[in-house]
């Protein structure tokens, strides 16, 4: 059985600022095998580092990440909320975020953008210095994940899908629905939201060739299940502890 990634979601964001390079460096020091972070274009043609699509969540004011520029993003705190000792903190862009990973550790880039972000992204992968196999794309937009495929991307690319379940117990999306996807979008594995599939479903997945995730996963117990069930990575807000009780 290969060895489970441990990947710090959003760095260590339980503990700093989340997508921040203090809560990438963090992760890293922590002794996580990746980060995950997400990404978005700019007006002015810059991806930075920023989960929702607008600034007010994790600064107070709200700018909508399409309609500003990199210069007035950076100009908000987004730090200070989680402590004086990260008063200060930036949105970082994508090349700062790359330039945090040490060798032979990996990155998760999540696209929160349209399709209009790929060829700035594989601007930024090409420039990177880093390697294909240290870069893995995921987004919830399927269409994102097959422009990139189309574009030759080198690294692997996994479609983001969080599942939901009925008062009956059915799962949405079905297997079928998932495995046409991910054929369709030539995907090279699926990343879940913790605990609503079976082991039959992820299972059903893995048959077929595709590579199984799961985010964000904090309870140690439910952690190892998903490790029994054959996932490749755990996405944690809290790497340290994982990483002690899954690796130590």
């Amino acid at each position: 059985m290969e060895t489970v990634i441990i990947v710090g979601h959003r760095g260590s964001s339980r503990i700093a600022p989340e997508n921040t390079l203090p809560a990438f460096d963090l992760a890293w020091r922590e002794g996580a095998d990746a980060i995950e972070g997400d990404f978005h274009l700019t007006k002015d043609h810059y991806i930075v580092c920023i989960h929702d699509h607008d600034t007010r969540r994790v600064s107070g004011k709200k700018l909508v990440i399409r309609d500003s520029t990199l210069d007035e993003l950076r100009e908000l705190d987004v730090g200070v909320f989680r402590g004086q000792q990260y008063q200060g903190t930036f949105i970082p862009t994508i090349g700062e975020v790359f330039s945090t990973i040490p060798a032979h550790k990996m990155i998760y880039i999540e696209i929160k953008s349209d399709g209009a972000i790929v060829p700035k992204l594989f601007k930024e992968v090409n420039g990177s210095g880093l390697q294909p196999e240290q870069i893995v794309v995921i987004s919830l937009n399927h269409k994102v994940i097959l422009e990139c495929k189309l574009r030759g991307l080198q690294s692997k690319a996994f479609w983001v899908c969080e599942f939901q379940k009925g008062r009956s117990g059915e799962i949405t999306p079905s297997l079928e629905t998932v495995l046409k996807t991910l054929e369709q979008v030539k995907a090279d594995g699926l990343s879940s939201n913790w605990g609503v599939i079976t082991e039959s479903f992820a299972k059903g997945v893995m048959a077929q060739g595709y590579e199984f995730h799961v985010w964000d996963v904090d309870d140690l117990e439910m952690a190892r299940q998903y490790m029994a069930w054959g996932a490749r990575s755990i996405t944690t807000n809290v790497p340290r502890y994982m990483v002690r009780n899954l690796k130590g």
